[in-house]
């Protein structure tokens, strides 16, 4: 007998990204990225190395190591943990936008920068992105001890400094970059002997349900809009939560309290015309009302995600000076 029951049907229609059907099917198209592909400088491509390994087995991720010239002459250099963005459901560090970022700071830091993929929603929602993020902090623990006994990967062997860790992302990836921080600072996380020196979140995707100001009156972004922030926490969130779920907004009736939470030092990036701006901004505020180290530095006339959408622009430029100085001396001497 032939069953009755409906054909799926599509319940979220990413455009050009995926579709998730009534039955949980997940459909990914091949060619997502939309974004405007960057041109790479030869003598930036020639000078940095960069090779990908996997950081865990049992889930197959892997993470892409870039070293620098003045890391392959024998230099320690500081070590940027990277996670990118696209709203938890899209994205890759071998994406030529991400990739091109990473590039540049690890030649122009100059640092050792690991960018890492981690499990995508919604066939993973979250946490499991915050979950695998801490699974590199502890692939990054486990280096730096293999290191000390005179073994773990040879490129960090060489290069890399384990006191001076630094952990960002942009838009979800931002968003990883708080939840890493949270744990480091509440014990959840243990990291020695590696230090982490501070945290850099760019344009960081929180949410909530009580509108912000910027939300509610800024145009949409080209490539951000309102319904698609929305969309992305109705892909990443649990089934059924909103957007106070503490894994979106971080200062939601439901969150816990940060007060008492070893926060490393904060630099936070935000963008003017952004949707999420006055979100970014208010995470400083909070945080340096309970006594934090957070700083926070605003582009005029940019939009959400500016710099990977143009890594070699006149702002990506400079954002690239203004997290070298928080690298080589605007963070805290009191790592955690």
């Amino acid at each position: 007998m032939a069953s009755s029951a409906p054909a799926p049907h599509v319940v979220e229609d990413c455009g050009p990204n995926l579709q998730l059907l009534s039955d949980g099917t997940v459909i990914r198209l091949a060619d997502y990225n939309i974004l405007p592909l960057p041109v790479l400088p030869p003598a930036l491509s020639a000078a940095v190395q960069w090779k990908d390994v996997v950081y865990d087995a049992g889930s197959g991720l892997k993470l892409r190591v870039y070293r620098p010239p003045r890391a392959v002459i024998g230099e320690k250099l500081p070590v940027l943990v990277y996670f990118h963005g696209g709203g938890y459901a899209i994205g890759s560090f071998e994406m030529e936008n991400f990739h091109a970022c990473c590039l540049r700071f690890a030649y122009e830091l100059p640092a050792v920068v690991l960018s890492a993929d981690y499990r995508l929603a919604p066939e993973h929602r979250l946490p499991a992105a915050h979950d695998d993020a801490a699974s590199v902090m502890s692939w990054v623990r486990d280096q730096a001890v293999a290191v000390g006994d005179g073994a773990g990967d040879p490129w960090l062997a060489e290069s890399a400094h384990f006191g001076r860790v630094f952990v960002s992302g942009d838009s979800a990836g931002g968003g990883i970059v708080h939840q890493v921080a949270v744990r480091l600072g509440s014990g959840l996380l243990v990291v020695d002997p590696v230090r982490v020196a501070g945290c850099v979140p760019l344009f960081p995707y929180f949410g909530g349900e009580e509108r912000s100001r910027s939300e509610a009156e800024y145009p949409p972004g080209p490539y951000l809009t309102l319904p698609l922030s929305d969309q992305g926490w109705r892909l990443a969130l649990p089934p059924g939560a909103t957007r106070d779920h503490p894994l979106c907004n971080p200062f939601g009736p439901e969150s816990p309290a940060l007060d008492a939470v070893a926060l490393p030092p904060l630099l936070v990036v935000v963008s003017q015309l952004d949707l999420l701006r006055d979100r970014g901004v208010d995470y400083v505020e909070r945080l340096r009302a309970m006594g934090k180290t957070a700083e926070l530095v605003e582009f005029e006339g940019q939009h959400h995600g500016f710099f990977y959408i143009e890594p070699f622009g006149d702002a990506g430029d400079e954002l690239v000076r203004v997290v070298k100085r928080f690298v080589y001396g605007g963070a805290s001497s009191k790592p955690i």
